[in-house]
């Protein structure tokens, strides 16, 4: 199935530098945007293996630059997520040109005293991460529930992305999340099935798991908390 006109309107390639928006365009007419993205992290997820247990920084971007085209199916809602996650993986993409793997941004940083400095690779990271990881939660309770994705996305921002927001944020994204499409759109936006959006979303969430631990487990095993 081709990405649908809807999915391809709304991706944000003209956020995207124009290595990520490459990666993206490579992707369509190819197959469904979910379906994209779970096979991409499927295939970065076996190279990481392959790199015994290392994960390239350029493969790691360009895979992450096919999510947010997930984001932008969720509307306006998710603007907010969108627009901080484009910015930061184009950082990222860039840093590849120069850095081979994650653990080498990190390191560098480090050495700098810079891991937490406002536009550091090592603080983008961390902010790539945690979309990562609000789009896993999303799934995860789209699946687990047959609510409202109103309902899913609150619980998935609250249990992700709030803790590090302060209030004015969280007003914001709280009086946003009206805006949300139902569950049969966002459906329709990916161009799935009632049946295939749950056969992708699990792919995605099992596919994306060891990367998101992998990359915690980077910050952790330096004595980097996750709390910011």
């Amino acid at each position: 199935m081709a990405w649908s006109s809807s999915a391809q309107a709304q991706a944000p390639s003209e956020q995207l530098c124009e290595g990520a928006a490459a990666v993206v365009a490579a992707r369509q007419g190819m197959e469904t945007p979910l379906t994209a993205v779970a096979e991409a992290f499927e295939e970065l997820a076996r190279g990481m293996v392959a790199d015994s247990g290392e994960l390239r920084l350029a493969p790691f971007s360009d895979t992450c630059a096919l999510v947010s085209v997930l984001f932008s199916s969720l509307g306006m809602a998710f603007r907010f997520a969108e627009i901080e996650y484009v910015t930061k993986v184009n950082d990222l993409i860039g840093a590849g040109k120069s850095y081979r793997t994650l653990s080498d941004i990190l390191d560098k940083d480090i050495q700098n005293d810079c891991v937490k400095k406002q536009g550091s690779h090592s603080r983008n990271l961390r902010r790539v991460r945690l979309g990562l990881g609000l789009i896993k939660a999303l799934f995860e309770q789209f699946l687990a529930t047959e609510g409202s994705l109103y309902a899913a996305a609150t619980t998935a921002y609250g249990q992700v992305c709030a803790p590090f927001h302060s209030w004015a944020i969280r007003k914001a994204v709280g009086a946003g999340m009206y805006a949300l499409p139902t569950r049969e759109q966002l459906i329709v936006r990916l161009n799935e099935t009632d049946f295939s959006v749950q056969k992708e979303m699990r792919r995605y969430i099992d596919a994306s798991s060891p990367i998101i631990e992998y990359i915690d487990n980077l910050f952790l095993s330096r004595n980097i908390s996750l709390d910011w």
